[in-house]
């Protein structure tokens, strides 16, 4: 789902009591991208990507995302985490796999025909996602950084990461907090 920006709700919106929705990370992600200062003080690196966190709604993880000429993340997933991230500038594109795969107990997998999805980002362009969305994002401009805000809930518990020759998709590896803080 691609949506536009809207006009950004005040700094101090209201935290839910509860888990935020998908919806509501999407909107503290739009209210971010609208935040030229914040967009503005992220460093980049001309090699690699850069970020720092955000203070997220209701306790979730967020962050801000530098990504230099064709960098990615290669193929990987949130777990059980619910997401939502937004362009700020430049543009990204999302590979996604239209399928919930199995969450445990397997190392590879073939696909399906059909379930490769692809979403070109550009600034003011974001998208919410569920539990277990496998994907990818990159940017495949030669000569421009892109920057995006992200947001999880809850916080991430793991992230897994996956090979993908062909049809054919392989877990390779399995992060946890300590390894990328």
């Amino acid at each position: 789902m691609s949506v536009s920006p809207a006009a950004p709700a005040p700094a101090s919106a209201p935290r839910s009591a509860s888990a935020p929705t998908q919806a509501e990370l999407l909107g503290f992600v739009r209210r971010a991208v609208a935040d030229a200062d914040l967009i503005a003080s992220l460093p980049l690196d001309p090699e690699g990507r850069t970020w720092v966190r955000l203070e997220g709604p209701g306790g979730s993880e967020a962050w801000l995302i530098g990504w230099p000429p064709g960098t990615g993340t290669g193929w990987h997933d949130h777990a059980d985490s619910v997401g939502a991230f937004m362009t700020a500038s430049g543009e990204l594109k999302e590979n996604s796999l239209a399928v919930r795969l199995p969450t445990d107990g397997w190392t590879t997998l073939e696909l399906t025909g059909g379930v490769d999805r692809e979403r070109r980002l550009a600034t003011g362009e974001g998208r919410a996602f569920g539990r277990h969305h496998v994907h990818e994002v990159l940017n495949e401009s030669t000569d421009r950084h892109a920057i995006s805000v992200h947001a999880y809930y809850p916080p991430l518990p793991r992230i897994r990461r996956y090979s993908r020759t062909g049809q054919t998709l392989r877990l390779e590896q399995v992060e946890r907090p300590e390894d990328w803080q």
